[in-house]
């Protein structure tokens, strides 16, 4: 008898190893071959675990690079996405709906800025400040003949999307290969420069757009005090002040803004990922200096506010609150306490649950991902780091188990 039961293990073995090469080769054959892809077919998810196809555990550090914030399967907003579903799926912006204006009122309640622009993704929202910042220039000044005061400053190695506009706006030359001509009027500053960053903005220069942290360029933190002379020049100097915050937004930092850990309110602030807890969604929260820039037909979205993502990131924001805002800076202390201990880590960069492990000479980061992977942890990269984005919403068991494999990986 025990031989037959592992003869059918065999088998089964057998065939969800040819149902998953048949997945990949299909994907191969009819996707656009723009992902780099790990061997790997995931099936389902739970919390902080997913599945794949084979029936393998794994404990997710990555969430889906940060947009599954509140981890899988959340009963709570499975339920608010399946009954707004039920009701009304879709419906023009040429009318209203309940959910997008709850979701409004309660992002702005929060963050304390004054209106919203909702979009599919964070290139989306940064288009939308960039548009929103060049306009407002173009109203207040236009009048005066200074056209060209449309200049908008952002980093070196910073990162912004992959649409036009956001891709010219990104400062890695890596990422601007192939696609030219860029579109006009974006000068790159170095980071934490504030002399470099100063004369690029004395040029014509109508905003700064910044990450705080930068997420594809490494997990690199920019400097608190940097941060906060630069909003002052702009401040006196009537120059709009836009923080991308489509990574490190929704509770990602321990704070649910980033911008709250370098003590300043920007006039711009763009959010993507975390905010949907899986479903596609952008947003620009304007203070009330750009609040009414827009006007109709100035800018819109046929998916933007849609009612069922709008129903999901609004039980996101219920589930977000402070007492998990506090666990976050909790985990992110435990989880930099055991990496710091490894004669591997060089150091651990970042706040909350969005960290840059940088590993010594020698160690390459994507080797040791897949490692993690063969042993049931999924960590992502950030170039030369491992990057850890988990769901926010991991518990401390799951979390303890995951960093003793990402420790033992490393060495």
């Amino acid at each position: 008898m025990p031989c037959k039961k592992t003869n059918k293990q065999n088998t089964e073995n057998s065939d969800k190893s040819k149902l998953k090469k048949e997945y990949t080769n299909n994907s191969k054959k009819y996707v656009a071959n723009t992902y780099a892809r790990f061997d790997l077919v995931l099936e389902s998810g739970n919390g902080a675990k997913l599945k794949d196809i084979e029936g393998k555990e794994y404990i997710d550090l990555g969430s889906g690079i940060g947009v599954n914030s509140i981890g899988y399967a959340n009963k709570s907003w499975i339920n608010a996405v399946n009954n707004q579903a039920k009701t009304l799926q879709h419906t023009s912006n040429l009318y209203y709906n309940k959910p997008y204006i709850d979701l409004a009122k309660k992002l702005c309640s929060i963050t304390k800025y004054d209106k919203v622009f909702f979009c599919n993704s964070g290139a989306e929202a940064n288009e939308a400040a960039i548009k929103c910042a060049r306009k407002y220039s173009f109203d207040k000044y236009s009048k005066y003949g200074e056209y060209k005061r449309n200049k908008i400053v952002t980093l070196k190695n910073s990162f912004h999307g992959r649409t036009m506009a956001t891709l010219s706006a990104t400062g890695q030359e890596v990422f601007h290969n192939f696609f030219f001509p860029f579109l006009e009027g974006f000068s790159f500053a170095e980071a934490n420069n504030y002399e470099d960053t100063v004369s690029k903005l004395e040029d014509n220069a109508c905003a700064v757009m910044i990450e705080l942290i930068q997420g594809e360029g490494g997990v690199i933190p920019l400097d608190k005090e940097y941060v906060q002379n630069i909003k002052k020049y702009c401040e006196e100097n009537d120059i709009l002040f836009i923080v991308d915050e489509v990574q490190t937004g929704v509770g990602r930092t321990g704070k649910f803004l980033c911008s709250e850990h370098f003590g300043i309110k920007p006039d711009i602030t763009t959010l993507a990922k975390g905010l949907g807890g899986g479903l596609p969604i952008g947003a620009m929260l304007m203070d009330k200096t750009c609040s009414n820039v827009f006007n109709n037909g100035d800018h819109g979205s046929t998916f933007g506010a849609n009612p069922i993502v709008a129903s999901g990131a609004l039980e996101v924001l219920n589930i977000i609150d402070k007492d998990l805002l506090k666990e976050v800076s909790k985990k992110s202390k435990y989880i930099k306490d055991k990496l710091m201990k490894l004669d591997n880590v060089e150091s651990v960069d970042g706040i909350g649950l969005m960290l840059g492990i940088k590993l010594k000479e020698g160690l390459n980061a994507k080797e040791i991902v897949e490692k993690c992977i063969t042993k049931g942890v999924i960590p992502l990269t950030a170039k030369t780091k491992i990057r850890l984005l988990p769901p926010l919403t991991i518990t401390d068991k799951e979390l303890e188990k995951a960093v003793s494999i990402l420790c033992e990986c490393i060495g």
